[in-house]
């Protein structure tokens, strides 16, 4: 049942409306601003119609009421009579959801009511991913709802508090690091210091005593004493990233500290008990490296107590639309313009690019294209030139230069050809992965294996 709630003096209208639209919509009359305010508010209606009186004194009241509504963040319905049809649109695009005339057409009035609700249900759903994002990024700014990278919200809820290493794996720029912090944030170690150290960009005569500090006169060239990263760490947290980069004669060292928790200065004999939680990160096979000697077994087994594995781009492109949009928000803020959305075809190509750098990768991508964007939203020739020349699909007959229509044809083409390769050539999963209908999926493909684009290919055939 749809709720609505009629803001007006006009009790015939609400008995009209109650009558003439059936069960399927709860309609009240309300004479109070507030009242309409708190009701949607607090979800006790769903679409808000507002009457505009022809009486001119009562009709600035209203429009001033409805200025006032939009700007609560609600888009209202508007009736109105024949001659105030001008102030209508210009209350739409304002923001008014729509408007339409007294005495109004059921069926006109019903299209209308339903797309109102249609679209509150939209804006509650898009409410509730946002906090959902916002739950899982104590998870600091991690981002996707995939089932993969739900799973990894998973697995850093499980080991935020516990006391156990954890050793993160993943390609260079899928967020091991925001991994290890999210891990961090949700713990109880949030407030204590979180130290990022990255192994390989330390030189290896440095590492042990970045690592466990030094006293003065330790080696040629100390002046004074220096806390070490695991003294740094005090209570919280050391991410050691590239934990594969040590050497062997640094692993045993490590290893023992991992043994016995506890740890020297270079220069000293005093003990220094561990108190900090170590996680660590890779994007190599520590499994392999193990085998080939070039990483200790005993140390690979202490470090990978619990394992979270970050996939890569690739196989998740649907959080691409997400990610993408966290860096519009982030670098049009930065840059100092308003580029608000990403163009269907230019989305399809971001979804469908290897993303050999990952999430890193589409950063710089969509900050590239935010620069290079005239208007307010990012199309095909705003992202890099390499980018759109590999996405360019050969087929006879079609230049580059041929109209918007037929390049999102294209693009679908492209778009249903993963898919299938992504499910095994399984058509079915393909079609359901994409939310179209089987036979629009095989026209597609058709339309693939013949090399060329069809003029008669459309939407119609699409099911959401």
């Amino acid at each position: 049942m749809i709720r609505i709630a009629v803001f007006s003096e006009d009790s015939i209208l609400q008995q009209l409306l109650s009558t003439a639209l059936g069960k399927e919509y709860q309609v009240t009359l309300e004479q109070n601003e507030e009242e309409i305010h708190r009701l949607f508010c607090t979800r006790a209606c769903d679409v808000v119609v507002l009457d505009l009186d022809s009486n001119q004194n009562s009709l600035q009241q209203r429009i001033a009421c409805c200025e006032r509504i939009v700007a609560a963040d609600i888009s209202p319905v508007v009736l109105v009579d024949d001659g105030l049809r001008s102030i209508a649109l210009d209350l739409v695009r304002r923001g008014a959801h729509s408007y339409c005339r007294k005495p109004p057409s059921l069926v006109e009035l019903k299209s209308i009511l339903r797309r109102a609700y249609e679209n509150r249900l939209l804006k509650l759903k898009l409410e509730a991913m946002q906090q959902q994002l916002e739950t899982v990024s104590t998870c600091d700014r991690m981002i996707g709802s995939s089932p993969q990278i739900r799973q990894v919200y998973d697995l850093v809820r499980r080991v935020a508090n516990l006391n156990t290493t954890v050793l993160v794996t993943g390609e260079s720029g899928t967020g091991k690091e925001l991994t290890a912090r999210a891990i961090h944030n949700l713990g109880d170690r949030s407030a204590q210091p979180f130290v990022a150290v990255s192994c390989g960009a330390i030189p290896e005569t440095l590492v042990e005593a970045e690592l466990f500090g030094h006293e003065k006169g330790a080696y040629t060239g100390t002046i004074g004493s220096r806390q070490g990263y695991l003294e740094q760490a005090g209570t919280g947290t050391l991410f050691l990233d590239e934990i594969g980069e040590l050497s062997l004669n640094t692993q045993v060292k490590l290893l023992r500290v991992l043994q016995e928790r506890e740890f020297c200065r270079l220069g000293s004999n005093r003990l220094i008990p561990l108190r900090a939680r170590l996680v660590f990160a890779t994007h190599q096979d520590l499994s392999e490296m193990v085998a080939l000697g070039k990483f200790r077994q005993d140390l690979f087994y202490r470090i990978n107590v619990m394992k979270i594995d970050i996939p890569p781009l690739q196989e998740h492109p649907e959080d691409i639309p997400l990610i993408a949009q966290h860096f519009l928000r982030r670098y049009s803020e930065m840059h100092g313009k308003t580029v608000e959305g990403i163009d269907p075809a230019a989305m399809a190509l971001l979804q469908t690019h290897s993303w050999p750098g990952n999430a890193r990768e589409l950063e710089n991508v969509i900050q590239h294209a935010i620069i290079m964007a005239s208007g307010h939203i990012i199309r095909v020739e705003d992202l890099p030139h390499e980018m759109q020349d590999e996405n360019v699909i050969p087929i006879d007959h079609y230049s580059p230069g041929g109209s918007f229509e037929r390049q999102l044809r294209d693009y679908k083409i492209k778009l249903v050809t993963a898919a299938v390769r992504e499910n095994n050539g399984n058509k079915t999963l393909a079609a359901s992965s994409l939310q179209i209908s089987r036979a629009y999926l095989h026209r597609l493909l058709r339309l693939a294996e013949h090399g060329f684009i069809a003029e008669q290919v459309g939407p119609e055939t699409e099911t959401a």
